[in-house]
């Protein structure tokens, strides 16, 4: 009996195995001879359905695939030849016969053929065509792109430049973002269908070109023509895979779209809608041009995730949008529209980048000339921020007509902002604003020209900056009190500084600008004519010089100059604690308002409140007594004694000889009150003057 020789059944298995893989292997397999040229390819493998081996056999292998990396695949091969080292894994691009032609990727493994003598014989080379899977990793690398670097910014114009560099060339070769210009503006998005006519904004346009053609700017509104894929889309709200035809019907309705479609030389289109909950805030036009695939199936499920987040980040940043513009309609309703302007200060108002809705200035008029200098920072965003500003600015304005010290004032208001605290810790558990902390900054000062020094205390981390004459800079020792509306309760403190006539007093409600503005290298020491350059044109150079990249938030500005009070709007006596100094005090005060050419009846009202505060002080006042009336904007008179006891206003009865000073005083006055001072107490009245007589104002 005849055995078979099992040496000779393995060669059969193995000569039969590999006519298998040649000849049956969905697995692109390639032997090559020492000179990388074809001796035997697979015909079964993906893309060489019409292709004859024998057209192979015996070229390049670079010369015989249209592999797009092919001087680099040659030297990859090449070195497997030499060195005897595997290449595995290795992933190129090529384009293989269809219609029309595509780009595909395959995954290349090339091993050296060694006879049983150890000589090269070769390379076997496979190739397993793996597009599919490299689109699904391009996807999902896109998809977490957009993810991550779309809706950074609560802006809507900056979110569709956030979206094109992400998928631009990594998905398609041009990327353009449309949205509807009302929501832009912050407005409620239309519902779809989007009416016909609707105008919308290009936001975002990116391109793999050097210089693509654009139907449309960047920045430019205007109205899409219908019926084209994209009014379709944001009709239906679906999205839709287009090939690019010159014969295609619509085409001709939007004539400088196709012109530029034309141009670019783009083959596929992928209109998505912008849409979130029934409504359509845009469109996201993605084309391909030259060698890039169609769009399919794939990428239009792709393009859809894309859309949807982009148009949730959209409509967050159309929110914040409105609800800024109204925090900062609201805020322009609660800030002053001009400053106080008296003859001794002039002051000017600015937002830098413009003010935070929590952000606020004031100046206060107070009594015997004087001007209060405020501003402040509320901590938090928005409407809430806008509207808890307003209520610590009605109350500083409040504690400011009781004649307060800087530190007095800011720890009253201190203790008005922890009631208020108080109040948002107890709102419902479902509001968001319970957790939200209040608390603020601010700054206090009191100007007073007669004296030449400005007293002020300061409440967190704000502090206000003093340009001397000679244009040195310096930030006044001002202690930091608590935060106003925190848990702690340290005392304020307050300090008086020299303001020599052309100082100019500068407060912000941003750190980081007065860290700025104090540098001796900053544009406060370098700006020429302090005393005489209009003040707004001051403010406008501080705009100018301060630098792009400074990081500063939106601030509230308050910059203010010193003048000298008019020394000839101005008068003081001395008077003895005795009864006869009311007729003494009378006929000064006649002879000093004839001079000041004042209307009788405000002088006939003045002399009689002068006999009745002097009479008030003389009588209950402590030693010594000093008279004062000054003409600024209103015709003020001051009674100083160094007793503490403040007046009370009484209403005396019918048959009652006295108690009536007050009453008067408090009648033909236009405002009245009492300041505390370290000596003792000044009590003071107001009355308004016509304008012919008052002293010019600063503008």
């Amino acid at each position: 009996m005849a055995h078979s020789d099992p040496g000779r059944r393995v060669d059969e298995t193995a000569a039969s195995m590999l006519e298998a893989l040649f000849t049956q292997s969905p697995i692109g397999l390639h032997l090559l001879d020492t000179g990388l040229r074809v001796v035997r390819v697979n015909t079964a493998a993906p893309g060489m359905r019409g292709v004859n081996p024998d057209d192979l056999r015996g070229r390049r292998f670079r010369d015989a695939y249209d592999i797009v990396e092919g001087a680099e695949m040659e030297a990859l091969l090449q070195e497997v030849l030499d060195t005897g080292v595997p290449l595995l894994e290795r992933i190129v691009r090529a384009r293989v016969n269809g219609d029309p032609p595509q780009e595909r990727h395959f995954e290349v493994n090339a091993l050296r053929l060694e006879s049983p003598r150890r000589s090269v014989l070769g390379l076997a080379v496979t190739a397993i065509d793996v597009t599919e899977r490299v689109r699904a990793r391009t996807r999902t690398a896109v998809l977490d792109a957009v993810r991550r670097h779309v809706g950074r910014t609560l802006d809507p114009l900056m979110t569709g430049e956030e979206l094109v560099p992400t998928v631009v060339p990594a998905f398609a070769d041009i990327a353009i973002v449309e949205v509807v210009e009302a929501v832009i503006r912050g407005d409620d998005p239309p519902s779809a269908p989007l009416p016909t006519g609707t105008p919308l904004m290009r936001t975002a346009f990116r391109s793999h070109r050097t210089r693509p053609p654009q139907a449309h700017p960047v920045g430019d509104v205007h109205r899409m023509p219908a019926p084209t894929p994209f009014t379709q889309a944001m009709a239906d709200l679906r999205p839709r895979v287009i090939a690019l035809h010159p014969t295609a019907a619509w085409l001709p309705v939007d004539p400088p779209r196709a012109e530029a479609i034309h141009l670019s030389g783009a083959h596929s289109l992928l209109v998505v809608p912008l849409a979130l909950r029934d409504a359509a805030l845009g469109v996201v036009s993605l084309y391909r041009t030259g060698d890039s695939p169609p769009f399919d199936e794939g990428d239009r499920e792709l393009a859809v995730e894309l859309a949807t987040h982009t148009a949730l980040c959209i409509d967050n940043a159309r929110r914040y949008t409105r609800e800024h513009t109204v925090a900062a309609t609201v805020q322009r309703q609660l800030l002053p529209r001009l400053p106080e302007s008296h003859a001794s200060l002039d002051t000017a108002y600015l937002s830098v980048t413009g003010a935070d809705p929590g952000a606020w200035y004031d100046t206060i008029a107070l009594s015997g000339a004087r001007t209060a200098l405020v501003v402040g920072k509320v901590s938090g965003r928005g409407l809430n921020a806008a509207a808890t500003m307003g209520q610590l600015r009605t109350a500083v304005r409040s504690l400011s007509a009781f004649d307060l010290t800087p530190d007095e004032l800011l720890a009253r208001l201190h203790y008005t902002a922890r009631q208020l605290a108080a109040e948002r810790a107890h709102l419902p558990l479902g509001d968001p604003l319970r957790r939200e902390a209040l608390t603020a900054d601010c700054v206090y000062a009191v100007h007073d020209p007669l004296t030449g020094t400005c007293a002020m205390a300061a409440a967190g981390h704000l502090a206000p900056l003093v340009v001397q004459p000679d244009r040195r800079v310096c930030v006044p020792h001002t202690p930091a009190g608590p935060r106003l509306g925190a848990a702690e309760g340290a005392p304020f403190a307050a300090v008086d500084v020299e303001v020599p006539d052309g100082s100019v007093l500068v407060f912000a409600s941003d750190p980081l600008l007065t860290s700025y503005l104090a540098e001796s290298s900053g544009p406060l020491p370098s700006a020429p004519d302090y005393r005489d350059r209009p003040l707004q044109d001051l403010c406008d150079a501080l705009v100018y010089a301060l630098p792009q990249d400074l990081g500063a938030g939106d601030a509230a500005v308050i910059v203010a100059r010193t003048r000298d009070f008019p020394p000839d709007r101005f008068a003081a006596w001395p008077l003895a604690p005795d009864p006869a100094a009311v007729a003494v005090a009378r006929r000064r005060a006649r002879r000093q308002l004839a001079a000041w050419d004042v209307d009788d009846e405000t002088a006939f009202n003045t002399e009689l409140i002068v006999s009745e505060l002097v009479t008030n002080a003389v009588r209950y006042g402590s030693p010594p007594l000093e008279l004062r009336l000054i003409h600024d904007r209103t015709l003020t008179c001051e009674m100083r004694d160094a007793g503490s006891a403040a007046p009370h206003l009484r209403h005396a009865g019918t048959a009652d000889e006295g108690g009536r000073g007050l009453f008067i005083t408090a009648q033909v006055a236009q405002a009245w009150g009492t300041r505390y001072t370290p000596p003792g107490k000044t009590i003071w009245t107001e009355q308004s003057l016509p304008e012919a007589t008052g002293p010019s104002r600063s503008n």
